[in-house]
């Protein structure tokens, strides 16, 4: 205001030697450009005191009488009044002009500001790089603080590692601004707490909350700011989802290495100990055909021998066949065929570990002929049907049924054992995973993972589940597809 004063006087000391020159409608020019300058430099406020300031020193140094207020000429009334409009219009629009340039410069520098961020978050390589630039984004251009907010395993956000402890959060607020994917706003802009909570949102879901607390200070928040930051958690959520996907990647990656590796080890050992399981079994049974007949301690021990070969034989031929499953060696030997027969070989096959359990097979008469590879579907049911015999009671039944279910054929093997943990059901048909609920019984966890390698081949699915009345139960399906004309013989 001083300096507006200043300019006003100085106008007035410039004008008055040109008095005897000028035309007084000239010197009316004079302060009209002071009025323009002073808005210019100082604002709104300051040229409207120009211009009141220009019409009271026109008057009293310039027009008739000089050094009063009065007038000779009632015109000059007319000249002040067109004089103080006309300032009072140039000053506002020049000053309307500085604020839009100022406007302007401001957001240039927060969209170069906005693209040096998109820069650098594309190159972030961890979560706490993401939130070290985001709290210099918003220290350097608002002077605020930040705190993202990912959610846990449960969904509840929690705040980042890295984030600023000077940032106060509402957790009502976070939650509403991350489920409803809308900016919500604190009305209470104090005591530290965040006054903007801004959801991370991505291309696929929410990634989170970036919540703001601004200087005490700051009592109002321009819509220019709130779109800035906008701005930024959606640049945020995207740089978060990536790294998401990085990180699942990168595990794919390492499970598929492993899983190679793995099958690789299981192949080559499968192989180097296939044959020599095969001599020692064969050497235990020839042992019972030794003249004259050992004792019979010695026969029990070649039998215990024999059965303890041919169970580590057995575990071989899983470990070869989950390889050879895995690496996709396998070729499917498909061929249109009835299922009671496979079953009915598969009992035959283990009939030895059936002794105990009558099993009944319950098929619907009008079955349609499947197309399976036979050796590879009898694998899944000696599986099956082993677990069920090991697992349930001496003397209860094992039940095999079949069901048409829309485009599949639905396969199920129940027992009446003592069912599956709640923590089974998932995760039993991994490779070497067995269940909490078979404690204390023998076996490697490969036969279930076995199972749904030949299922899957086939286009099926297997699940496992607990029988309301007590017990397991596997199912399996199998495509039904379009089985071909049977043409009857002519007799």
């Amino acid at each position: 205001m001083l300096l507006t004063v200043l300019a006003c006087a100085t106008t007035t000391l410039v004008a008055t030697p040109l008095l005897g020159y000028l035309d007084l409608a000239n010197i009316v020019m004079l302060f009209l450009l002071t009025v323009l300058l002073v808005a210019i430099t100082f604002g709104r406020g300051s040229a409207v005191l120009a211009s009141v300031l220009g019409v009271l020193l026109f008057d009293i140094f310039f027009v008739p009488p000089r050094f009063s207020l009065a007038v000779e000429n009632i015109q000059y009334l007319v000249t002040f009044a067109v004089m103080l409009i006309t300032g009072l219009i140039t000053g506002h629009l020049a000053a309307g002009l500085k604020q839009k340039a100022h406007e302007a410069l401001t957001r240039e520098l927060r969209t170069q500001a906005l693209y040096d961020v998109a820069r650098q978050l594309a190159g972030a390589l961890s979560q706490a790089q993401v939130v070290e630039i985001c709290h210099a984004f918003t220290q350097g251009q608002l002077a605020a603080e930040s705190l993202i907010l990912l959610p846990d395993d449960q969904g509840h956000p929690t705040v980042a590692m890295g984030s600023s402890p000077n940032c106060k959060i509402d957790p009502l607020l976070a939650n509403i601004a991350e489920d409803s994917g809308k900016t919500v706003r604190n009305q209470e802009l104090s005591n530290g707490y965040a006054s903007l909570y801004l959801p991370l949102r991505a291309s696929m879901r929410t990634r989170g909350v970036l919540a703001i607390a601004f200087p005490t200070e700051v009592v109002s928040l321009p819509d220019e700011q709130v779109a800035l930051l906008e701005a930024l958690a959606s640049l945020i959520g995207i740089a978060l989802e990536r790294l998401h996907y990085v990180d699942v990647a990168q595990s794919t990656q390492l499970k598929m290495v492993s899983e190679r590796l793995r099958s690789s080890i299981l192949s080559a050992l499968s192989h180097d100990l296939r044959t020599p399981l095969t001599a020692l079994v064969g050497l235990a049974d020839s042992l019972f055909l030794i003249k004259p007949t050992l004792p019979d301690t010695a026969l029990e021990t070649a039998q215990a021998m024999h059965e303890q070969a041919a169970r580590l034989a057995n575990l071989v031929g899983n470990l070869l066949d989950m390889a050879r499953l895995n690496a996709g060696e396998i070729t499917l030997r498909r061929e249109w065929q009835p299922l009671e027969e496979v079953i009915g070989a598969s009992i035959k096959l283990i009939e030895s570990a059936l002794v105990a359990h009558p099993v009944k097979v319950r098929l619907p008469a009008d079955l349609p002929l499947l197309e399976f590879d036979a050796v590879l579907l009898e694998r899944v049911f000696c599986n099956l049907l082993e677990n069920a015999a090991k697992y349930a009671p001496p003397g209860s039944n094992i039940d095999i049924a079949a069901q048409p279910a829309g485009e599949f054929i639905e396969v199920s093997i129940s027992d009446r054992g003592p069912g599956l943990a709640d923590t089974d059901n998932d995760r039993m048909f991994d490779m070497f995973v067995r269940g909490d609920s078979v404690a204390g019984k023998p076996g490697t966890g490969l036969g279930l993972a076995i199972c749904r390698a030949i299922v899957e081949a086939h286009g099926g699915t297997i699940r496992a589940t607990n029988r309301p009345e007590g017990g397991a139960s596997i199912s399996f399906t199998l495509p039904r597809g379009t089985p071909p004309i049977l043409e009857e013989e002519s007799v």
